[in-house]
């Protein structure tokens, strides 16, 4: 068994593990959390829990005009990051036929030329992020460990995707065997330490935003607080 055998097989089945499981300890734990009930009645004209949860999830998806244009481009950039992961990852033709020995799911692939600006736009943004993060007084000051922690394990898989494309993807699919084993099983690796580390990190956010947001909507929508 070689480092790609590895990152194909045992690794691979330990990555998928600790992020399903992980994210599931997270969810039960939330679930678990004792909440005080409102025992106040609810203003006049409020919706109901489940609209004030809908609204305030689609609301937040864009800062309010009161705020300045720098949240503005910030707000765009981290747009323009995740479609562009998501293009990306459910876009590439390689990437389809990983999800569909795994899961026996299979969709039609995007255009590789789709690919590359993506990525380009992809890897842009998030280095932004980091230039930001790091110039802005108010986000340095709020910036730990976890934040830097994630962004590197977020940028290693696009970093050594790039360097595994190396053709056209039509040309890596027709393939009987692997070429580049070593560039691959690395990329593969660092994708899989990024399922590791996404239940416990920053990254927990894309499964926890829905829950933060409808919590709040359903609190201030209660009180007669336009969110």
């Amino acid at each position: 068994m070689d480092l790609l055998d590895f990152a194909r097989g045992p690794a691979l089945v330990f990555a998928v593990t600790v992020f399903s499981l992980g994210i599931a300890w997270r969810l039960v734990h939330l679930w678990r959390r004792p909440a005080m009930p409102d025992l106040s009645p609810s203003r006049e004209g409020a919706p109901t829990p489940t609209q004030a949860a809908a609204q305030t999830i689609l609301r937040a998806m864009w800062p309010r005009k009161a705020f300045s244009l720098s949240t503005h481009y910030v707000t765009l950039n981290g747009y323009v990051f995740h479609i562009g992961l998501a293009v990306i990852f459910f876009g590439y033709a390689p990437h389809i036929a990983f999800i569909q020995r795994i899961a026996w799911l299979h969709w039609p692939a995007l255009p590789d030329m789709v690919m590359y600006v993506a990525a380009g736009a992809t890897i842009g943004s998030l280095l932004l992020a980091l230039v930001l993060r790091l110039t802005d007084p108010v986000r340095k000051l709020i910036s730990g460990a976890n934040d830097f922690i994630t962004w590197v394990i977020t940028f290693a898989p696009l970093i050594t995707g790039m360097a595994v494309l190396n053709d056209p993807s039509a040309t890596i699919l027709a393939r009987d065997h692997t070429v580049y084993r070593g560039p691959l099983a690395i990329h593969l690796l660092t994708l899989e330490l990024l399922l590791i580390w996404f239940p416990f990190g920053k990254l927990m956010h894309a499964v926890l935003f829905a829950f933060s947001r409808s919590a709040t909507g359903i609190r201030m929508s209660h009180r007669g607080v336009q969110v």
